[in-house]
């Protein structure tokens, strides 16, 4: 692997992001507080050029990360949402039928008939999120965020391979379009089902944890500024509570916010039983975890 302060890469990344704590301090500015760990995972995959697989439980800031990385560098972020039954049509590219339909219609009706290569161009092509990265121009590389990859099947990790490994996309009728600025893949995984080794292998790798109460705390301070400390210290310690229990959705920090923010809204300064009772929906997403918690106590929840 390549000493970082070797690699330069595309649109003078290495001046723009010389060390980690410059990514770090840039990610904090956009308000996006990582840690250490984080942060080198981050700075790594964006100065050697290797894709990034972030995993954790859901709610704990994978998606913002690569949304803040694209902030952070002033580049686009190219967003697949994964899901059961993804395919190359709706991640790579399709063939714009309707289009080469009404080509072929043309040309017969004025006794030119088309062939295969009159129809499969360029301009018959639709571009999905995956080939849209490949094809960015820069002068930065775009930030491709292949999100919930453990939504997908193993049919479609294996579609991914080339465009991981080689940093570009073969179309059959066309050829290969070879990235001429790669961009910076970060797949995101709930882990809901263990992904295969030969996706793991092309990636660097970070496990993103349920962050400590004083960063949750900063967290909330920089989304809701409005919010007094005593209530973001008060959800977010309520949170880990929350997440001793048996739940179905356990709350990450997306849910500490929402909970936050729906307090602030209803001009809470801090929270009690019945404050809780009213906002808890803002954080358990489940009727049977909001059962939970309640026998558990709102008292107990809120700390007392």
């Amino acid at each position: 692997m390549p000493d970082p302060a070797d690699v330069t890469g595309p649109g003078d990344l290495a001046s723009l992001v010389p060390d980690v704590a410059a990514l770090k301090a840039m990610l904090g500015d956009d308000g996006y507080l990582a840690d250490d760990g984080l942060a080198t995972a981050l700075f790594c995959a964006v100065r050697l050029g290797q894709p990034l697989l972030l995993e954790g439980e859901a709610g704990v800031g994978k998606t913002a990360a690569a949304k803040a990385l694209a902030q952070a560098l002033d580049t686009p972020m190219i967003r697949l949402q994964c899901y059961e039954g993804i395919d190359i049509a709706e991640a790579v590219y399709e063939w714009n039928y309707p289009r080469q339909l009404l080509a072929i219609r043309l040309a017969e009706s004025a006794g030119n008939p088309l062939g295969a290569d009159d129809l499969f161009r360029r301009d018959y092509l639709i571009e999905r999120p995956l080939l849209r990265a490949v094809e960015h121009a820069g002068p930065r590389p775009a930030i491709l965020l292949i999100d919930e990859i453990d939504r997908a099947d193993e049919h479609f990790e294996a579609l991914l391979l080339e465009l991981l490994a080689e940093r570009s996309i073969t179309i059959p009728e066309i050829g290969t379009v070879h990235a001429a600025v790669p961009p910076v893949a970060v797949l995101t995984s709930n882990r809901t089902r263990d992904l295969h080794d030969a996706l793991k292998r092309r990636c660097l790798y970070h496990w993103i944890d349920h962050p400590d109460v004083a960063r949750v705390v900063a967290i909330v301070r920089r989304r809701v500024p409005a919010a007094t400390e005593t209530l973001a210290a008060q959800a977010a310690a309520a949170a880990g509570r929350l997440r001793t229990l048996d739940l179905q959705k356990s709350p990450g920090t997306a849910e500490v916010i929402d909970w936050v923010h729906a307090a602030q809204l209803l001009g809470l300064r801090e929270l009690n039983t019945d404050a809780v009772a009213r906002t808890l929906g803002s954080v358990l997403k489940y009727r049977e975890d909001r059962e939970t918690a309640v026998a558990a106590g709102l008292d107990w929840v809120v700390g007392g």
